[in-house]
């Protein structure tokens, strides 16, 4: 059963950067906000309970990319994210 066409991204570029902020814009919100749990619990105990909550957290993400309308203000999102959690761990 092929797909409604009202419900597929046109344009290139939105496809881009849906595909862009599920992949690497998911990652990054993913190990920084690891990272900065690491800055409050015990690292080794971020790292053991990391090997699965990574993986649950970046597909959530990528999923997450792939049902907004823009692209552009999730890789937005995702980089204030980004950064909270990097301020929260520089801090």
């Amino acid at each position: 059963m092929p797909p409604n066409p009202k419900y597929l991204t046109r344009s290139k570029w939105q496809r881009f950067a849906k595909i862009s902020a599920g992949f690497l814009g998911g990652f990054l919100v993913t190990i920084s906000f690891h990272v900065a749990l690491g800055a409050w619990f015990s690292r080794s105990y971020v790292v053991i309970t990391g090997y699965f909550s990574i993986f649950l957290l970046w597909a959530g993400l990528m999923i997450l990319a792939f049902l907004s309308r823009n692209g552009w203000k999730l890789w937005g999102i995702y980089l204030l994210i980004t950064l909270l959690f990097v301020a929260v761990d520089y801090f």
